[in-house]
Formats: C-alpha cells, sequence, structure tokens
C-alpha cells in the first residue's frame, strides 16, 4: 500500500469552472499535493496515458476527449491514498456514485467524469511519472 496516488481534473471540470472547488476538496479531505501543474495532452500524448484500453471501443473518444482541452495533473499524498482517493470521487458513472463525491457533484456522465484517480499503487507510480520528473515531486 502506498501513500501516493495520482489524479487529473479533466477537460469537462476544467471547462465547467470547477478546479478550484475540487482542488479545495482534495485539500480538505487531507491529502498534500506533492506535484501539481497545468497542461495539454496533445491526441498522442492522451493515447499514450491511455493506451491500456486502446483494444476498447471507447478508446477514440477518450483520447479525443483528454486532448480536448485543458486539464490538471497532481500527485496526491495521504495514507491509503489510492483507495481513499477512489472512495472521495465516486463511480466512474456519476449516477452511480454515491451523494457527495467529487463525480457526484461535478462529473456530468460516464465519460466526462471530472476527475482520473489511479487504480493502484503501481498505476499511481506510473501514472505521476508520467506527468512529473522526480525533480518536480516534493
Amino acid at each position: 500500500m502506498s501513500n501516493r496516488t495520482f489524479t487529473m481534473i479533466k477537460p469537462d471540470a476544467m471547462k465547467n469552472g470547477h478546479a478550484g472547488a475540487i482542488i479545495d476538496r482534495i485539500i480538505k479531505e487531507g491529502y498534500k499535493i506533492v506535484a501539481l501543474k497545468q497542461t495539454k495532452l496533445s491526441p498522442e500524448k492522451a493515447g499514450e496515458f491511455y493506451a491500456i484500453h486502446k483494444e476498447r471501443p471507447f478508446y477514440g473518444e477518450l483520447v479525443e476527449f483528454m486532448s480536448s482541452g485543458v486539464i490538471i495533473a497532481a500527485i496526491l499524498e495521504k495514507d491509503n491514498a489510492v483507495a481513499s482517493f477512489r472512495d472521495l470521487i465516486g463511480a466512474t458513472n456519476p449516477a452511480n456514485a454515491a451523494e457527495g463525491t467529487i463525480r457526484k457533484l461535478y462529473a456530468t456522465s460516464v465519460g466526462e467524469n471530472a476527475v482520473h484517480g489511479s487504480d493502484s499503487d503501481e498505476n499511481a507510480k506510473i501514472e505521476g511519472s508520467f506527468f512529473f520528473s522526480g525533480l518536480e515531486q516534493f
């Protein structure tokens, strides 16, 4: 079990002005931000990040969406970070997300679900390293 996870505030939440509220919620839930940047993924970089889904039918739509606007990438630190953050963001489908979760509050659909959260300690490390060098993590 790791004490770090990775998240992205996705283009839909950025476009809808929810980034500040989401970051505020993350901090209030006790996460320390150890790396943070605003950036825009090219279709190539979005494809590389989501390569694990390449064979899935939604891959092209996902890449197009994730390269459609600005995102905020962050590495977060807290005890049991991956599992606790997954609880905080809620189910992928906001209709199934628990009340008070980030996706229940800010997501509009399964495809535009406001935030990404790593699903394992291994993926958290891989995903964090995709966006941040060791010199950018504190």
